[in-house]
């Protein structure tokens, strides 16, 4: 299609309407509008050590789920036999992990204060935010170094985009200082490292039993999920 073409036709409250659309549908990695409020995240993950015990059964995938003010973030490891989700829902501070191995399923709920004692027992975080970015996924992220008090854990860069529209997508992780989604991150979780980085973004309509918690899931302690991870290893 000739630009020049039909600018030079049109009317210039047309040229402009025409600039804009153009602008709003391209660059977006895949989606048909970029600042959306629901739609499907697709991560590359991986564990940072290979020489950990559970490196084996780290997920090469993990699928977030969003709409508004929550998520469903799923990663599959084990050929399909382990799958783990985890389900977040902003507005009543809970945060629910659903476990399935072999034909064992599980499910746990946190709260909120139950969450800030699990954060609190992770190694103080640092967070130092600039303005250097970089295109992930066809979104302009924003980069941040993570830093620790302590000569044990090294330092490391995440990257973050405000114009997808999850609202407070951090409340329940110790990144909750930055307001944007993550877009290339680290997390520790179970005594293993692991990074994700998004590879596409796609408007997509949520259906609501996303964030519900599937029937036969039999609901456990924290003790009893950190030991069924523990025995993994």
């Amino acid at each position: 299609m000739d630009f020049r073409k039909i600018l030079m036709k049109k009317s210039s409250y047309s040229c402009v309407f025409v600039l804009l659309a153009a602008l709003a549908f391209s660059g977006c990695g895949g989606t048909d509008e970029k600042y959306i409020t629901q739609g499907i995240i697709e991560y590359d993950a991986m564990a940072v050590d290979q020489n950990n015990p559970m490196a084996g059964l780290a997920p090469t995938k993990m699928t977030f789920r969003f709409k508004e003010d929550r998520f469903s973030a799923e990663m599959t490891a084990g050929m399909g036999m382990f799958t783990t989700t985890f389900i977040s829902n902003a507005e009543n501070k809970t945060l629910t992990q659903l476990v399935k191995l072999l034909n064992k399923k599980f499910t746990l709920t946190l709260d909120s204060i139950e969450l800030k004692k699990e954060n609190d027992a992770l190694p103080i975080m640092k967070i130092e935010k600039s303005q250097e970015t970089k295109m992930i996924a066809g979104y302009k992220c924003f980069k941040a170094t993570i830093s620790f008090p302590d000569d044990i854990h090294p330092s490391y860069t995440v990257y973050y985009t405000n114009d997808i529209k999850l609202k407070t997508p951090n409340w329940n992780s110790p990144y909750s200082k930055i307001e944007g989604v993550l877009m290339e991150y680290q997390v520790d979780r179970y005594g293993m490292e692991m990074k994700f980085t998004a590879k596409k973004v796609s408007k997509e309509e949520i259906e609501e039993e996303t964030f519900e918690i599937p029937e036969g899931y039999k609901p456990v302690t924290i003790e009893y999920m950190n030991e069924i991870f523990q025995s993994l290893q």
